[in-house]
């Protein structure tokens, strides 16, 4: 058996440009649930850039983990408790995607650093949502994330 899945974005009036927060909760009970997130056990910082505006670590507590893409080490002001893993997941999507798609690489760590995700559950998600070359340099991108973040080199 599976989980059950619920995701869902949030938009901000701005029309374009403006950072927008995307929502996912699983759970082995049916999910009735329909809101926002307001205390994340885990998130993922797409763009750091955002951490210098955004309260992205808003309702995180002890206990959480907060991946987030970056080039840089950095002191992030995260709750008390919380997890930070750092990678760069550009890096990666640009080397093994070809372009700064960061999503798959950022599963990949999301897997390593939460265990919430059996790696080849990844793999075969990714082979479900993604056909021959595409499929495996997506899976390449998230195993190497993995392996980064499971190594303790990121």
């Amino acid at each position: 058996g599976g989980v059950y899945a619920q995701a869902f974005p949030a938009f901000g009036v701005e029309r374009r440009g403006a950072p927008v927060q995307a929502f996912v909760r699983f759970s082995d009970e049916m999910i009735r649930l329909r809101s926002q997130v307001y205390e994340p056990d885990y998130i993922i910082v797409q763009d750091s850039t955002l951490i210098a505006d955004v309260d992205v670590f808003a309702g995180m507590k002890a206990g959480g983990v907060a991946i987030i893409n970056t080039e840089k080490t950095g002191d992030y002001s995260a709750p008390e408790g919380v997890s930070i893993i750092t990678i760069d997941a550009t890096k990666i999507a640009l080397e093994e995607i070809g372009l700064p798609i960061t999503n798959t690489a950022l599963m990949g760590a999301f897997a390593a650093a939460t265990g919430e995700i059996e790696f080849s559950a990844l793999e075969d998600a990714l082979r479900g949502r993604f056909d021959g070359k595409l499929a495996d340099t997506n899976i390449k991108a998230s195993q190497r994330a993995y392996e980064m973040i499971k190594g303790g080199s990121a």
